[in-house]
């Protein structure tokens, strides 16, 4: 039996649709303020707010969860929004919340906790593989020579950001950073970024997973939605990465994409990752 715990956006009702199609009975967590009300009455569910985490937790075991998959997007709350219940306090002091300075940091921490109750830890790729992005174009329209040297900037500011578990996406524009992701998300980032443009060839958006981030957990995805965000800031294209990034109703995102001449890309995993070069003497050491 499968736990959803669902955040927002569409793509927990894919995945308990896919997997209920596929003979799964899915229990859905459904997280309020975040989860989209309508579709969890069709399945087995309860309301939870994010200072009831100890409650989550207890309610998918004594249900008979054996798998847990987290999926949508959860903004992270201050401590006042968070409003923990005492057994939520409690496991929150016990995780460590508060050495947990960034998102990557709290949901591992998460995980591990699920994982030591028990409950199989299972990311929405290895449920639903349709939704993985593959390598290779995604849209009829591709990067021109500029974007691809927009791409390859933004690529290495992500890997910057991602490495201090910071964010996962950054727009670039002939070369000019526009914006980075942080704690707003990529909506909200794309929502400022109409207003920095400069006039000539549109930026782009790049959005990679951190390097240190469980697959399992909160890969960088794009839908519909985000394309609108993109084409209202003046881009002309999404650039991801293979095997880290979820496509989001895709028939619906390539059809969006396809009318505005927008592109999509998919890039190979670590595409433009720059290797230290080690002198010949160090690659016969065992040891670096």
């Amino acid at each position: 039996m499968l736990g959803l715990i669902a955040g927002g956006g569409s793509l927990p009702e894919q995945l308990a649709a896919h997997c209920r199609a596929a003979g799964q009975t899915v229990l859905v967590a459904a997280l309020t303020g975040f989860t989209e009300p309508a579709w969890v009455e069709g399945y087995t569910h309860r309301w939870f707010r994010l200072g009831e985490a100890a409650e989550l937790v207890a309610w998918l075991k004594s249900a008979g969860a054996g798998e847990v998959c987290m999926l949508g997007p959860v903004r992270r709350p201050s401590l006042a929004e968070l409003a923990p219940t005492a057994a939520t306090a409690a496991l929150a002091l016990k995780l460590g919340y508060a050495a947990a300075l960034g998102d990557d940091n709290l949901l591992g921490l998460l995980g591990r906790h699920l994982e030591s109750e028990g409950l199989a830890l299972r990311g929405a790729h290895t449920l639903y593989p349709a939704l993985l992005a593959a390598p290779g174009p995604v849209t009829r329209a591709l990067p021109d020579a500029g974007a691809w040297s927009d791409i390859t900037r933004a690529a290495e500011v992500v890997r910057a950001l991602g490495a201090l578990d910071v964010g996962q996406g950054a727009v670039v524009q002939q070369g000019l950073v526009l914006a980075v992701e942080a704690i707003e998300g990529t909506d909200a980032m794309l929502g400022r970024v109409g207003a920095l443009a400069r006039a000539g060839e549109g930026g782009v958006l790049v959005k990679l997973r951190k390097p240190q981030q469980d697959p399992r957990l909160d890969l960088p995805t794009i839908g519909p939605a985000t394309v609108e965000a993109a084409l209202a800031a003046g881009l002309r294209g999404i650039a991801i990465e293979a095997g880290g990034a979820l496509l989001a109703e895709r028939q619906a995102l390539l059809e969006r994409a396809d009318a505005a001449g927008f592109f999509i890309t998919v890039l190979e995993k670590n595409w433009g990752l720059k290797i230290p070069h080690r002198p010949w003497w160090k690659r016969l050491l065992r040891h670096p």
